[in-house]
């Protein structure tokens, strides 16, 4: 296995996301690029990413998995800067990881056995679908963070709005205008601590998708040219707010 991408910032912030999550993961590369998909130890969230082989600009692989502490990884891809290329060739039990700039740098990783079986992204059913500006997701789930733990994701005659109720509260609301909604009514909450996470992803887009359902797991998309990140996140369900 040789692949290489002249863009490592792309799978660095990957990483970074996934490790909010998970410690370690399985790293898979196949025909169509990398991908990898965890579950947290809370058994509350999954992250998933894909990164096209369209992406690299070398890519001499079979079918191949590999182990890693996701830490370890983060810190290794952190060391390229924005105009260097890395190159990821893997040999016996280690990740070589060769960083090209005005010099070349080598790391190895030891790879590592992750008792896990393969996953997918479950196929779930939603009956709303929001697709709204990156920057006002961020502003409402931070809004929220300051006075709850936990916020609703609430449709109400074609209107979404991100509230969280405690002994203060907050509340944003998006029209058609300022978002796209195809949705039936439904309310939905989930904890803050996951989507604070979550929405460090929406930052390399414009645009984040949500698609939730009444007391349904939300499934949360970014997508870039050379990115997709997907997040799911069991809800709370509670008789009262």
């Amino acid at each position: 296995m040789l692949i290489k991408l002249d863009n490592p910032q792309l799978l660095s912030k990957a990483i970074e996301l996934v490790s909010e999550l998970v410690t370690e993961a399985r790293l898979k590369i196949t025909e169509f690029g990398m991908n990898l998909i965890a579950i947290d130890p809370a058994n509350v969230a999954m992250v998933g990413f894909k990164i096209p082989k369209s992406a690299f600009s070398q890519f001499e692989t079979g079918a191949e998995v590999l182990g890693v502490n996701l830490d370890s990884l983060k810190k290794i891809l952190k060391r390229a800067g924005s105009g260097s290329s890395i190159i990821l060739e893997k040999k016996e039990n280690c990740l070589e990881i060769q960083i090209q700039d005005r010099i070349r740098r080598n790391f190895s990783l030891n790879l590592i056995e992750i008792e896990s079986e393969d996953k997918e992204m479950p196929n779930l059913e939603f009956s709303s679908k929001v697709k709204l500006n990156s920057v006002d997701l961020i502003a409402s789930v931070e809004d929220c963070s300051v006075v709850a733990d936990a916020c609703s994701f609430i449709i109400e005659e074609n209107k979404f709005a991100i509230e969280a109720k405690g002994l203060n509260s907050a509340r944003s609301e998006f029209s058609s205008d300022e978002a796209e909604i195809a949705a039936e009514n439904c309310r939905a909450k989930y904890s803050l601590e996951y989507l604070s996470k979550f929405i460090k992803a929406s930052k390399l887009s414009d645009k984040t998708i949500l698609n939730f359902a009444e007391d349904h797991p939300l499934r949360m998309d970014v997508k870039t040219e050379h990115l997709e990140i997907n997040f799911i996140l069991a809800p709370r369900v509670e008789t009262e707010d």
